[in-house]
């Protein structure tokens, strides 16, 4: 009796470990992925939004600004990040936008909000 109460909660103890696995850190290997959407649109809505908001006085040169940011489970811009600037006061300018951007609906995998990260270029000419 005691062997088998013993292999029982064994048995037990061990599927509680395994369905503790998951969450943040699962990875899908499959299932659909349905991208994030600003307004309704994609990423043209978005310069649009950015073109609008833009305030051009404060590019000093013409050029390329690239900057990455997150688009977290919520739909809201995190992380900016500027990789490449055309001067200080344009870099602090497209920051100023982004965090004031509309939030965005987020992109799902497997019917679940996740987060992403997206890397644009902004050309001034």
């Amino acid at each position: 009796m005691k062997k088998f109460l013993f292999f029982f909660l064994l048995v037990l103890f061990s599927n509680l470990s395994f369905s503790q696995l998951g969450g943040e850190d699962e990875v899908y290997l499959g299932g659909d992925t349905i991208d994030a959407k600003f307004q309704e649109g994609g990423i043209d809505k978005f310069y649009d939004y950015i073109i609008q908001n833009f305030n051009l006085s404060t590019v000093e040169k013409s050029g390329q600004i690239i900057f990455t940011f997150t688009i977290n489970e919520l739909g809201e811009i995190k992380n900016i990040k500027i990789l490449r600037d055309l001067g200080t006061n344009s870099a602090l300018e497209l920051i100023r936008v982004l965090r004031k951007s509309p939030k965005w609906q987020p992109a799902y995998r497997a019917g679940k909000p996740i987060s992403i990260d997206l890397k644009m270029p902004l050309t001034f000419k």
